[in-house]
């Protein structure tokens, strides 16, 4: 095989016997969910030409997801609406291209330092805007899969917005010793902002280069994705239990008493996070598909992170999955948000794949039911983003319907063929025709 080709096919088992993955019935209603999200978050792109959050009914939350001190547009919003339709628009979706041309500018014009380089956190709006001077490696990682997915679906100049995410990924975040994203978060001119590393940032990173390995033709790439792999999962992961410490001095060691404090810190909570549990899970995998590796700690830790996530977080009594655990295993955070349950639909639809068992159908169709029982709007469109443990709506740190992302890819992934990436599974979709 040419070494500039990477290597996106892996064998996959015919799932179970009536498996819901099999049914045309089952495949209609998940792609009509699809299609209500992108349409519900079209008003991302507000009449200004902002990007901005949502509330229920669909409408601009002036004031930010979590609120802000004043109006503004983050990078985490942009990036991710400009990925998801790319998305919408790679599968034909019309009315996509013009909300991903629009996020392409305001990325290059509006939130890239163009003097010291790199991507700010926020930009106000107006004279009464405040924005945010943080450059930090999730957001970085964010941008490179938006470009990455830009490009996929065909947009020109998300070419060089491609090449200078990954530049600046590279100067500034990458350590090539390490195999991870040592740098946290700088100042506007590059100066480290605090001692710490987190396995959060590096799990999108991990993202993001299998995104830019497939549309980059990037072997390079797929390989770096693997490394975060081994370091967090088959290193970390393996040494706790299969429960992902989070949270790292400058010397890798896990700090895991951070935040104890604060358990419903939307991005550094204490203790192991359930939902990013199963989002490694399916990352494992698609890093293993992209290298072509044949190694058994792939597919072994992919299922021990699932099992061991949905063991200690899934609640028996109510349904959903806790935010986070502590380091026995037992309900730290007990609300139940979202995404944890959006990872989870799109992961056991992998393994059930990979691995044809026939747990991961009954969580495929267990965490359906939670999903469209208590967390999919099927009135004005959208998943709400946070319930208290008995499942009664909840406002902080959330608020609104903030996210489009994780939603769209739990409808889009089942229904595509196994890749490394989202934009792989959409081409390999192509070429299957």
């Amino acid at each position: 095989m040419d070494d500039n080709v990477i290597r996106t096919t892996t064998e996959t088992i015919s799932p179970v016997d009536g498996s819901w993955l099999e049914s045309d019935q089952h495949h209609a209603w998940i792609t009509d969910q699809a299609l209500r999200l992108l349409s519900f978050f079209t008003a991302s792109l507000d009449s200004h030409g902002r990007f901005v959050e949502l509330d229920d009914d669909g409408h601009p939350v002036r004031i930010g997801s979590p609120p802000a001190s004043a109006p503004r547009q983050n990078l985490l919003t942009v990036t991710r609406v400009v990925h998801s339709y790319a998305l919408g628009e790679m599968l034909g979706i019309p009315g996509c291209a013009r909300i991903v041309d629009r996020g392409l500018s305001a990325l290059w014009e509006e939130h890239r330092d163009a003097t010291a380089g790199g991507y700010l956190e926020a930009v106000g709006h107006g004279r009464d805007g405040s924005g945010d001077t943080t450059k930090a490696a999730y957001g970085h990682a964010h941008v490179l899969l938006a470009a990455a997915s830009a490009v996929a679906a065909g947009h020109d100049r998300a070419g060089s917005l491609f090449d200078d995410a990954l530049a600046v990924i590279d100067e500034h975040f990458w350590s090539e010793r390490d195999g991870a994203a040592t740098v946290e978060a700088c100042d506007r001119e590059w100066r480290a902002l605090e001692a710490y590393r987190g396995a959060n940032s590096n799990m999108h990173l991990c993202e993001s280069l299998l995104a830019a390995a497939e549309v980059g033709a990037r072997p390079d790439l797929a390989e770096r994705a693997a490394r975060l792999a081994s370091r967090f999962i088959d290193r970390q992961a393996r040494a706790h239990g299969w429960l992902l410490p989070e949270h790292y001095d400058l010397s890798w060691e896990p700090l895991l008493e951070y935040n104890r404090d604060h358990p419903d810190d939307p991005f550094r909570p204490y203790g192991a996070t359930i939902g990013h549990s199963l989002e490694w899970s399916r990352l494992v995998l698609c890093a293993r598909i992209a290298t072509g590796s044949g190694e058994d700690w792939f597919l072994e830790a992919s299922e021990a992170m699932f099992d061991r996530g949905v063991d200690a977080g899934w609640d028996r009594r109510h349904g959903g999955l806790a935010y986070t655990v502590d380091w026995s295993g037992a309900s730290a955070n007990r609300d139940h948000y979202w995404w944890p349950v959006a990872e989870g639909i799109a992961t056991s639809s992998y393994l059930l794949r990979v691995t044809g068992r026939e747990r991961y159908e009954d969580w495929y169709r267990t965490f359906w039911e939670y999903a469209a029982t208590h967390l999919i709007d099927h009135e004005r469109g959208g998943w709400y983003p946070e319930l208290n443990a008995h499942n009664h709506r909840k406002n902080h740190p959330w608020y609104g319907k903030p996210d489009i992302y994780h939603c769209l890819q739990a409808c889009l992934l089942p229904v595509l063929p196994v890749a490394s990436s989202v934009v792989g599974a959409i081409r390999r979709r192509r070429a299957a025709r």
